[in-house]
């Protein structure tokens, strides 16, 4: 650092000379095979979060830093290991909480990544690896911001400073409101940080404002008592297969959008986006058209969707010529901004028991609802926010929305309702968070640690 640098300046320069740092470390964490999802092991989860308390400790500016876990409700089990470090604000300065995820995806079909999905490849300016991107590269950012400014600033700033790292948001959250009640005055803050979006491309940064809600569920559809040869009895008794495929069949209209009665639209302008890039980011083959109606981005951001994630039926290798007597799907709805998670799935529910085929006994279980989220764009931590990416990036950002969820920001909401959350991220389009060949652009990275730390500096300079 020289002497006519500006303390921002000098942030900016620490933060460039962080990346190789950060990358190393993320290299390190993308190894441990860290899924949270039930049937997977344990250890790797607590070994990733162990991992994470060791970067968060090699700081040096934590009042404490702790694994900690909570109770899934009305279980009695104890979630996955998340990682808390606290440091108080002083001389009233904020208290900024940065939150990311050290769990990740599991790999799916192994045959279709290109490299190993637990060792960490570099390839045409990308980092590939589960986690790489979603959400690991999150957790470095945080470290890497605060190392710089740390390099900056020594250990004495006065910014408050919180990082919760969670260790099961790929597995639904399922301890995330415990957690919270139970930790608030460790976690609460003026401004919270969740990195774990996108970016509107590459190079252009982006502030997610909108995300649509989730509400998620098992259905089983009932015809028979047992199975039965369908030659014997096929055309004059249902098959659940055959109920299941009509009856599934109706929560769509011709147009693929959803024909669902009591399901919310959200009525917000979106930005041009063509046909032509969507074919390209959601890899969509030509001669398959895109389904809904509306703008493009309007059917993503604030329109609901309705997916059949998972079922469970005779598989390819086993068909044999009989009746299926039962079938369960996994059905995935996503919920416009401004309606509640429990209305949109009260709806779906109602809409499929009135138009079960043939009678057929349906049940509904593993109901999970997550509610939408819309910033407050006026406040004073969205222009810090603003500001910080745009001198980060060299590019004003997008304000945008996102059709996934992040239901736990509804808990944040509830347990910190004074607090401003800023909802970024480091991923692109490309990166293909939860498919084989997750990966991290590395220049977004960049522009993302550097935005990171510029924002620290600066909330370290502002009174509340």
């Amino acid at each position: 650092m020289t002497s006519d640098l500006s303390r921002s300046d000098a942030v900016r320069e620490a933060a460039l000379a962080a990346v190789p740092a950060a990358l190393a470390d993320l290299g390190a964490l993308v190894r441990i095979p860290s899924v949270a999802f039930a049937g997977f092991d344990r250890a790797p989860v607590e070994r990733s979060a162990a991992a994470v308390k060791s970067l968060l400790d090699g700081l040096g500016i934590f009042d404490r830093v702790e694994v900690r876990s909570a109770v899934v409700p009305g279980t009695g089990e104890r979630g996955m290991p998340a990682v808390l470090a606290t440091r108080a604000a002083r001389r009233g300065r904020p208290t900024i909480l940065l939150y990311a995820h050290h769990d990740v995806q599991p790999v799916g079909d192994e045959s279709r990544w290109q490299s190993p999905p637990f060792e960490p490849t570099v390839r045409g300016g990308r980092l590939y690896g589960r986690g790489a991107a979603d959400d690991k590269a999150g957790i470095m950012a945080h470290v890497g911001a605060l190392r710089a400014l740390t390099e900056v600033l020594g250990h004495d700033f006065d910014l408050g400073v919180n990082l919760f790292i969670e260790g099961e948001e790929e597995a639904g959250s399922r301890s995330f409101a415990a957690f919270l009640s139970e930790n608030a005055d460790a976690l609460r803050a003026d401004v919270i940080v969740v990195a774990d979006s996108g970016n509107w491309d590459a190079a252009t940064p982006a502030l997610t404002v909108s995300l649509r809600g989730n509400a998620r569920f098992t259905m089983t559809v009932r015809t028979l008592d047992h199975a039965s040869h369908s030659g014997m009895f096929g055309g004059a008794v249902p098959d659940a297969m055959m109920a299941t495929v009509r009856l599934l069949a109706t929560l769509w209209d011709d147009d693929g959008a959803v024909a669902v009665h009591g399901l919310a639209e959200r009525d917000a302008v979106t930005p041009d986006y063509a046909e032509e890039t969507l074919r390209d980011e959601a890899g969509l083959p030509e001669g398959v058209r895109p389904i809904g109606r509306g703008t493009i981005l309007s059917r993503i951001w604030n329109k609901p969707s309705i997916t059949v994630t998972g079922i469970d039926a005779p598989s390819v290798v086993n068909a044999s010529n009989t009746l299926t007597p039962e079938v369960r799907v996994v059905v995935s709805v996503r919920v416009a901004p401004g309606q509640p998670a429990s209305e949109a799935y009260a709806a779906v529910e109602a809409h499929l028991r009135a138009h079960a085929p043939f009678g057929a006994q349906l049940e509904f279980s593993d109901v999970d609802c997550g509610d939408a989220f819309l910033v407050d764009a006026d406040g004073w931590a969205v222009a810090s926010a603003r500001s910080a990416l745009e001198a980060g990036y060299g590019v004003a950002p997008v304000d945008i929305g996102v059709g996934g969820s992040i239901p736990f920001i509804a808990d944040l909401l509830r347990e910190f309702p004074g607090a401003q959350i800023l909802v970024t991220g480091v991923e692109d389009p490309h990166s293909m968070a939860h498919s084989p060949n997750e990966s991290l652009h590395l220049d977004t990275f960049r522009h993302a640690l550097v935005s990171e730390a510029l924002l620290l500096e600066s909330l370290d300079a502002r009174t509340v």
